[in-house]
């Protein structure tokens, strides 16, 4: 059983079709790429998948179970974490901080343990600074544990928002083209980050990624968008050599 699943996936907006009939799996500890033109609707299938959209047809199964109708905090919960193509960061609060806050709702001391500080809550509080150290770790950003999130260059601050959406403990990362605005020495330390955070953690990853380099050298499989629909699925280098890929991006019959 796959471990995240969309069958005949599509949502329409008024009249415009957005979407139609999408299918893919991504299978456990999987590295998949979602590309295509801009316009092609992939940033659609991540709304869809954190349930931002609900989908006018077709089912998103996790681990089996239809997530369709549920909010996407819920969702989250359930496994799925992501990130966005514009960098989303509680900027005036520490690196720290914004690790932490994503773990908030697993602790499980009670409210009148927090008010007192009691022990259970001292305790919690400690195991989670830990874990979150151990996430910036992953991406050497401990030692700007305490810096404020907006003082950190450009490609740090995308580091940080996938140590955050680790934090959620997900099953499935979505990164939305987590690469962007990164110089190739970043790009590069990014595609070792990801297969180490696959490994180390046992998720599986879909992304949305522009640098072809960056894909191809990372992706395990890929799935090819175009005006809403699937045109090719397969490996890197069936997918390099699709003419319908080609004519999608080049231009072409």
């Amino acid at each position: 059983m796959p471990l995240l699943e969309a069958k005949h996936l599509g949502i329409a907006f008024g009249g415009l079709r957005a979407l139609e009939d999408v299918n893919f799996q991504l299978e456990e500890n999987q590295i998949m790429g979602l590309i295509g033109p801009n316009g092609a609707g992939k940033t659609t299938v991540f709304n869809l998948l954190t349930q931002v959209y609900q989908p006018t047809e077709g089912t998103i199964e996790l681990e089996g179970k239809s997530i369709i109708g549920k909010k996407t905090y819920d969702v989250t919960r359930g496994g799925i974490a992501r990130t966005f193509q514009n960098i989303r960061l509680f900027k005036d609060i520490s690196v720290l901080d914004n690790v932490r806050i994503a773990m908030n709702y697993q602790m499980k001391y009670s409210a009148l343990a927090g008010i007192l500080r009691l022990p259970s809550y001292w305790k919690e509080e400690r195991a989670m600074t830990e874990r979150a150290m151990d996430l910036l770790s992953v991406f050497n950003l401990q030692d700007l544990a305490e810096s404020k999130a907006r003082n950190l260059p450009y490609g740090q601050q995308r580091k940080l928002e996938i140590a955050r959406a680790l934090a959620a403990s997900p099953k499935v990362l979505l990164l939305d083209e987590p690469a962007a605005g990164m110089n190739p020495t970043e790009t590069h330390e990014l595609m070792e980050s990801i297969q180490l955070i696959r490994d180390r953690f046992s998720i599986s990853i879909l992304l949305i990624e522009h640098d072809m380099s960056f894909v191809m050298g990372i992706c395990q499989r890929l799935v090819v968008l175009d005006y809403g629909r699937i045109i090719a699925e397969g490996s890197a280098e069936e997918i390099r050599t699709n003419p319908k890929v080609i004519a999608a991006y080049l231009g072409g019959e």
